[in-house]
């Protein structure tokens, strides 16, 4: 094909060569025609001049080649189907030598055309089959990569899981002994006695909410600005409310005085069984001190928080417990990231596997096609 592109190129200077002649004679007869043909040899000597042949052939260079011949002979053979018959009778022999020339590379081209689409693609194949193998490659390289990338993750995220744990098992540790567990044992204590006044004034807590709201619509409940704020203390911490009383609590007493006035009167609209329970539990606590032994509780209590949350031990063991916490934090947000790394790797480990397969399954294909050997690539 080269060959036949060079002895093309060699006529289309002759034709060059021969009509600058032609021209230099200023012969009136040949000279518009020698023109024409000179304009139109330049056309064919660059035109075949740009045809590359491959240095390198594999089926894409090669497929190019002829789809770059095809297009340049194409336009010849226009130009000479609108040409040629405006230069006749002159230059006969050139343009018959030239037309001699074409018509060898075109069959040439159609022979090339052929091999290409037939039995080249034999070797297209061979050709994707390499290519297959060296992507296997590539992908089994990264394959190896994410995994070990992976494994390092799983080994981060092991040891910050450990140091988590750790840290947690210390935590636990310091607030078991010493000053910190005592005020940890005495939170205990007053969750439990909060939990005990709140079930020893169950059967007040409507009508203290009713005597509330009483008060806060200015309708007769009697009730001071002080008894007013210590009531909804009752209401919304019951222990502290005990435990910030004086002894025999009279405050209270003063509110149940006045609730138990209320309730007589029937401003609150208590149903019989709640008035009749509440009854019941004012004449407890104002006639037989039943929340005495419990104020003293809750008092105590009060107490050793107040001592223990003061002291310099639980001070400083609490900024210790800080630094701990912090720490573990920091520890989870390297976990998050981890964990946002390892969904990242394995999404790219399942895709990269899958690739693989695929890329196998066209290599084992291919080497069918091309051998008829069944192999299996593992």
């Amino acid at each position: 094909m080269q060959k036949s592109i060079d002895t093309l190129s060699e006529t289309s200077k002759t034709l060059l060569d021969n009509s600058a002649k032609e021209i230099e004679r200023r012969n009136t007869r040949t000279y518009g025609r020698a023109r024409a043909l000179n304009k139109l040899a330049k056309i064919f000597t660059d035109r075949t001049r740009q045809i590359k042949v491959p240095d390198k052939v594999t089926y894409e260079s090669f497929s190019n080649f002829a789809q770059e011949t095809q297009k340049a002979f194409t336009v010849t053979e226009v130009d000479i189907r609108n040409w040629f018959p405006r230069i006749s009778p002159f230059f006969i022999l050139d343009r018959r030598k030239f037309l001699t020339g074409f018509e060898k590379a075109k069959l040439q081209w159609r022979e090339l055309e052929s091999f290409q689409t037939k039995e080249y693609m034999k070797t297209k194949t061979l050709e994707d089959t390499f290519q297959l193998i060296d992507k296997l490659a590539t992908l089994e390289k990264q394959l190896r990569e994410l995994g070990e990338r992976k494994t390092k993750v799983e080994k981060e995220k092991s040891i910050i899981e450990n140091e988590i744990a750790d840290t947690q098992r210390k935590i636990s540790q310091i607030k078991t002994v010493g000053g910190i567990g005592q005020l940890s044992q005495t939170g205990s204590e007053i969750e439990a006695l909060t939990a005990e006044t709140k079930h020893k004034l169950q059967h007040l807590q409507k009508p203290f909410i009713k005597l509330q709201a009483l008060a806060a619509h200015g309708s007769g409940s009697g009730l001071t600005p002080e008894e007013l704020k210590k009531l909804t203390q009752y209401l919304e911490n019951p222990f502290e409310a005990l435990s910030t009383e004086e002894t025999g609590y009279p405050l209270l007493k003063q509110i149940l005085e006045k609730l138990r006035r209320s309730i007589s009167e029937d401003k609150l609209k208590l149903k019989l069984e709640k008035a009749r329970k509440a009854e019941q539990a004012i004449n407890l606590i104002i006639n037989n001190d039943s929340l005495l032994n419990m104020q003293q509780q809750c008092k105590a209590a009060m107490t050793r928080k107040t001592e223990l949350s003061t002291s310099e031990e639980v001070a400083s063991t609490q900024k210790d417990l800080a630094k701990m916490n912090e720490h573990i934090e920091n520890l989870r947000r390297q976990e998050g990231v981890l964990d946002g790394e390892e969904i990242f790797l394995n999404k790219n480990y399942t895709e990269t596997a899958e690739k693989i397969r695929n890329v196998k399954t066209g290599t084992e294909k291919n080497i069918l096609s091309f051998l008829g050997r069944k192999v299996t690539i593992t």
